[in-house]
């Protein structure tokens, strides 16, 4: 790929025969920032590519940075031997050396007009080289992370640029003139030296320092932790509450099935009614079962297995189904016995009343004045 860095010119000497000499530094270690969509992979916003020293102070990367034409701003292609007479407009020299973490190459510049825009301002230099790079994430020895490693770092030109780092006029797809992607995050070599970075901030680019960059990053990282618990409480105050509703539903569907299973008065008499004539009909067919303490079910059986106990199958007992059968037909041929005496004695029976306490009553009154006329048939 191709990479520009730019710094800014610091010393110059103009020459007795015109020619201006330049000291520069350039190519420096360390990390630096890329637009994600500049370097391939337009899924990352940006990408933090590595140059470590062993790469950029290699004998091989330090001695192609000698004798290399010096260019008015990047051109649009490499520099070679077949358009160097067009595009150089300087050379730089072969003490090519290492300063501090930056390399150090000393450059003249023999054009005019080249030289009379330096005297006017125009003072940042932007290498143009080619390296390898190398996908592979880590963490460099200042504790930094980084996205890629740049190697086999190769210079081809030193170019004269009005703004060298984060700008129009240095990186890549910005028009003709460009050559090279130029790195977001930029070291001015000056005697206090800063590094700026462009930072995305709410979707807008800030420039600051590196420090400045650090504190937004750490602050983009806790709003977004703090966005997360915040989702988190949503999600589960969500929860709570459908909870909470599907108890109080379930609390009011029991309520619903415990008033639909309450009797009213009505039903109450009719169980009432019922078991007094059960209880007068077990009587009649067998005096001996006292009803007390039995479900119907349990005294039917009683009366059943008193009545006809000796002539049943033990399992013909057991049958619930048998049994109320049973019952019934014992029930019916007892109705259909007639007892002249008790009938003249009785007289007409009043008819039935719906009451269910004067049923019961009714009942018993019945069963204790059929004992009394029977006692006292069987005297006479």
């Amino acid at each position: 790929m191709q990479f520009t860095d730019a710094v800014t010119i610091e010393g110059t000497k103009l020459r007795s025969d015109g020619y201006l000499v330049v000291d520069a530094r350039i190519a420096r270690t360390g990390i630096q920032r890329y637009l994600g969509s500049e370097m391939g992979r337009p899924d990352l916003p940006f990408v933090d590519v590595y140059r470590p020293e062993s790469e950029v102070f290699a004998t091989d990367a330090m001695t192609s940075f000698a004798y290399r034409p010096v260019t008015d701003d990047h051109p649009t292609v490499a520099v070679d031997s077949r358009n160097s007479k067009e595009l150089a407009r300087g050379w730089t020299d072969g003490e090519v050396a290492r300063d501090g973490q930056r390399l150090r190459v000393p450059m003249m510049l023999t054009d005019q007009a080249l030289i009379d825009k330096v005297q006017a301002g125009k003072r940042e230099l932007s290498a143009g080289y080619t390296c390898d790079l190398k996908w592979e994430a880590g963490t460099s020895p200042e504790g930094l992370t980084y996205d890629a490693i740049q190697t086999n770092i190769r210079a081809n030109h030193v170019a004269v640029v009005q703004r060298g780092r984060a700008g129009k006029e240095c990186r890549i797809g910005d028009g003709a003139e460009h050559w090279g992607l130029a790195p977001i995050t930029t070291a001015h070599d000056k005697e206090t030296s800063m590094t700026t970075r462009i930072v995305l901030v709410d979707g807008l680019s800030v420039e600051t320092t590196d420090a400045g960059a650090q504190a937004i990053e750490k602050l983009q990282k806790d709003l977004g932790t703090v966005r997360s618990q915040m989702d988190d409480a949503a999600t589960a105050h969500s929860t709570a509450l459908a909870d909470a509703d599907a108890k109080a539903s379930k609390l009011q569907a029991q309520l619903d099935d415990a008033n639909a299973k309450v009797l009213d008065q009505a039903a109450i008499d009719k169980l009432v009614a019922d078991r007094s004539t059960l209880e007068a009909q077990a009587f009649h067919i067998a005096k001996d079962v006292k009803p007390q303490g039995l479900s119907d079910a349990a005294l039917k059986a009683a009366v059943v297995k008193a009545k006809l106990g000796g002539k049943l199958p033990a399992e013909r007992l057991e049958d619930q189904a048998y049994i109320d059968a049973r019952f019934d037909i014992l029930a019916e041929d007892a109705g259909k016995s007639t007892d002249t005496f008790r009938d003249a004695k009785l007289g007409a029976r009043p008819a039935p009343v719906t009451d269910a306490h004067a049923a019961r009553q009714q009942a018993f009154d019945d069963l204790l004045h059929f004992d009394t006329t029977g006692a006292e048939r069987q005297a006479n």
